[in-house]
């Protein structure tokens, strides 16, 4: 069994210094972590379509992402992005993939890459 030992009370300035340290982090990993800024499915060009936030594109065809490969149309263009932009999202297919594992070329878990 694990105890751990909480030696900070919470107190109000405690509790002002965790949301500092909190923003701080979260500016820091806007700065230096790849976010998305918009995302979209071109059907015509059969691509997902993602504007990072350092403004350049980075596109790939959905037949290569795990839970993509067999969508319809308009299951791909339902996507969607969180206030972080750390990953795009498909409610309906149940899918979410991370921006900067897409960006490295992993479109799934490593047994289905394997396939």
């Amino acid at each position: 069994m694990v105890f751990r030992n909480w030696d900070k009370e919470l107190t109000e300035e405690n509790l002002r210094e965790q949301i500092t340290k909190a923003k701080q982090a979260w500016k820091n990993a806007e700065a230096t972590e790849l976010r998305a800024e918009s995302v979209h499915y071109n059907p015509s060009e059969d691509l997902i379509v993602i504007k990072l936030k350092n403004a350049a594109i980075f596109s790939f065809p959905p037949r290569l992402a795990q839970g993509l490969e067999d969508a319809s149309p308009e299951q791909l263009a339902d996507v969607w992005l969180p206030p972080s932009g750390s990953s795009v999202h498909w409610e309906s297919l149940d899918v979410d993939l991370g921006i900067p594992e897409l960006v490295a070329g992993i479109f799934g878990t490593k047994y289905w890459m394997a396939d």
